[in-house]
């Protein structure tokens, strides 16, 4: 289903083509005077040097070809050159209507359907998750759906840090522990048991004790270097070991993600990538892509056009050891052997953004991607604290992601139980739900890279720009289609929107008919926000219209189902949207 900004512009590029002038002048832009007009088209300015005439001439000429076309109830021209004008109501009630009855309401699945890795989550294995993983896993979760939405085939990798230097801290600490663990027997050469050794609980304390204890013991931190080198190098009770910190984290990880609605299709790790890396590492050299500098190993990324210093890419310590640099660029690897993907997608800390700039250039200088695959950073900003800092908990520590949701669903619990109107398992049930629309709504509706306030007060509450608000606006819109079919025995097919009869019922249909437009661009730009500001201004229309439009007492009965049938497609955009962005709306607040 075509635009409707677009069907316009048609209508323009006509008039334009008949008058003798360039159709590029034929822009089409929604009015920034809503007071004034719908739309707007300024062309007539622009074209006034080339043509050697004054743009109200010019602007005279296109209205006088397009009045009296369906498409406008008023156009208009004004000085010194505008073209100010609004839709007629009855071509606008038609495209509403052909968006209620479209699969993906009114949306074009893409011509050229991509294949898309995006890469977001980034937690690492015996660490629990913290309120710094929040963006990466929303923001990626939005950018994912919106991709499917338009059609794209999309795959998203949590790619989990599982090889590093943790590791060897957390076996090292473990021997000390429970030296008597067949683990650390060399001579056992039997399975090891199914069950792991600690649990999730005794794994998150482990490690940062070990973490802490290798800052103030020098022998200490050599001994998890080395249990790190033996694990990489294929130690038997290591690798058990290690496997035993993967399933106990993984299922933990799952859980907690699985709070915030946000799914993997790929549980990749960067252990997975290490195969790859010796015959890599083979090829730069081969090819003549890398040089020795202080005795590591580095690819030149510097362009003669940078304005600002861009250091190598280092492949290799001095001692051969592999860094971060070396994983990451396996992995590309193996997402190219694996997948092939037109488009990785890393959805990641703004401040990471130099090293992702000398990750992606090796890449391409290396050949290890093809010319056309496309690498893009998405680097986000901070969540802070009302001080302005980082958030922290009270006592000034990381606050775990948990434990965020928890204060978020226990503020909106208390918010639902102030009306009394539900029983308290209800509005438990309810508060989780609204609860992570507070949460991710709130990350979401930022700009993803700037750095923003988290404001449990503000983010939880039913007025203004929210998720509460949204589903709050969602589930009236359910409540009144309730009454109205409980008292009412057509189905939703037998009803049919009407031409709008007053401006709020027009304004709603504008609105609406923006989705597909809204929509296109938020994919185009990597830009959850935008659904979110599109989201905010449908819900303030509805409830415009709500206020202004007696629904369920209209006596005209053709009337109150066009009513209906308008508020059913109302719910349905928000509803996808709502969607799109990771959270849902309960039937009752």
């Amino acid at each position: 289903m075509k635009k409707i900004i677009d069907l316009i512009t048609e209508q323009f590029i006509n008039a334009f083509s008949q008058c003798g002038y360039d159709t590029a002048y034929a822009k089409v832009t929604i009015s920034n005077r809503p007071d004034l007009c719908e739309y707007q088209c300024n062309g007539a300015m622009a074209a006034a040097k080339q043509y050697k005439k004054a743009p109200i001439v010019i602007a005279n000429d296109i209205v006088e070809k397009l009045e009296g076309n369906s498409v406008f109830e008023m156009i208009t021209a004004v000085n010194p050159g505008f073209i100010n004008f609004n839709l007629n109501s009855g071509f606008l009630k038609n495209y509403v209507s052909e968006m209620a009855k479209e699969e993906f309401l009114g949306c074009e699945q893409t011509k050229s359907p991509k294949k898309i890795i995006i890469d977001y989550g980034g937690a690492n294995v015996a660490k629990p998750l913290h309120v710094g993983h929040l963006r990466s896993a929303v923001i990626g979760e939005a950018i994912k759906r919106m991709n499917r939405f338009a059609g794209n085939d999309v795959t998203g990798d949590v790619h989990l840090g599982d090889w590093g230097l943790q590791m060897g801290l957390i076996i090292t600490e473990l021997k000390l522990r429970k030296p008597e663990l067949v683990y650390f027997n060399e001579n056992h050469a039997g399975v090891y048991p199914a069950e792991a050794p600690f649990t999730i609980a005794e794994l998150e304390e482990i490690y940062p004790c070990a973490n802490a204890k290798s800052k103030e013991d020098e022998e200490f931190k050599e001994a998890a270097r080395m249990a790190t080198l033996e694990l990489q190098n294929g130690n038997r009770g290591y690798l058990a070991l290690w496997q035993h910190i993967l399933n106990v984290s993984i299922a933990d990880l799952k859980k907690n993600y699985d709070n915030l609605n946000v799914s993997f299709e790929l549980w990749k790790k960067e252990s997975d990538a290490q195969p790859y890396i010796p015959e890599m590492v083979q090829y730069m050299k081969e090819q003549g892509f890398t040089r020795i500098s202080e005795g590591a190993l580095v690819v030149d990324v510097k362009e003669d056009s940078d304005t600002k210093e861009i250091p190598p890419c280092m492949i290799l310590k001095s001692n051969g050891a592999t860094l971060y640099n070396t994983t990451d660029l396996a992995t590309i690897v193996e997402r190219m052997k694996l997948f092939q993907p037109d488009h990785i997608v890393y959805v990641v800390d703004k401040r990471q953004e130099l090293y992702f700039e000398q990750v992606f250039r090796c890449a391409r200088k290396t050949g290890l991607v093809q010319p056309d695959t496309e690498l893009t950073f998405l680097g986000f900003g901070t969540m802070n604290g009302k001080d302005g800092k980082p958030f922290k908990t009270r006592d000034g520590g990381v606050m775990r992601l948990e434990n965020l949701i928890r204060e978020i669903n226990e503020a909106v619990y208390n918010k639902i139980m102030e009306n009394r109107s539900v029983t308290e398992e209800e509005a438990k049930e309810t508060a989780k739900i609204v609860g992570l629309s507070a949460l991710k709504y709130g990350d979401l509706s930022n700009q993803a890279s700037k750095d923003y306030i988290f404001d449990v007060e503000r983010f939880t509450s039913f007025e203004g720009n929210t998720g509460p608000y949204i589903l709050y606006t969602i589930v009236r819109i359910k409540s009144i289609l309730g009454k109205y079919y409980e008292n009412n025995h057509e189905t939703i097919e037998q009803t049919e929107i009407c031409i709008p009869g007053s401006e709020f019922e027009k304004s709603l249909m504008l609105t609406l008919a923006r989705f597909n437009d809204m929509i296109e661009n938020a994919v185009e730009e990597f830009a959850p926000h935008k659904i979110c500001a599109y989201v905010y201004e449908l819900a303030n229309e509805f409830n415009k219209f709500y206020h202004e439009t007696k629904i369920l007492t209209e006596e005209n009965p053709d009337k109150k189902k066009g009513y209906i049938a308008l508020i059913t497609l109302t719910k349905a955009v928000l509803e996808q949207s709502i969607h799109i962005l990771g959270f849902e709306a309960p039937d009752r607040m």
